[in-house]
């Protein structure tokens, strides 16, 4: 039995299709399809037009995380964090970013926050993942002092 492999396209914006509301579905859809270089064309123009623009600044740093551009992502990030520390989700995803980064210590307090505020499975998870990384460093290194005293 052979298994059929379904490609789909990304979206397609036509002329006249214009608007941030159709630029933020569209993008929406070709990040949640992992297609961020796609949705960065869209985002990038709507933009321009409408810079303060939350919920497509948010798009923007999802690519930017799917592309792996931590440093842009982090800047946009944090961006939104400052103008409202109430958005969980970007608190999460600048906590996320800084991990990947290993940037852990300046990581936790974001995780944290956007676990406590969310009461999420996958929030919780996120700062366990980062102590217990941070604490295995913290071991590590204790370790490797260890044994250069013994040397």
């Amino acid at each position: 039995m052979t298994e059929e492999f379904e490609y789909q396209a990304p979206a397609i914006v036509f002329p006249g299709q214009a608007g941030h509301e159709s630029a933020y579905q569209t993008a929406y859809d070709l990040l949640a399809r992992r297609f961020p270089k796609e949705a960065l064309e869209l985002l990038d123009p709507a933009l321009e037009d409408d810079p303060t623009n939350t919920g497509l600044r948010s798009l923007r740093a999802w690519a930017y995380m799917l592309r792996a551009q931590l440093g842009k992502a982090e800047d946009e990030l944090r961006a939104l964090v400052e103008e409202n520390p109430a958005d969980v989700w970007a608190l999460h995803a600048l906590g996320r970013v800084l991990e990947r980064q290993s940037r852990l210590v300046e990581a936790l307090p974001h995780l944290r926050l956007a676990a406590v505020m969310s009461d999420d499975y996958d929030h919780q998870a996120a700062v366990y993942r980062v102590q217990h990384r941070i604490a295995q460093l913290a071991d590590d290194q204790l370790s490797g002092e260890g044994s250069d005293d013994a040397e």
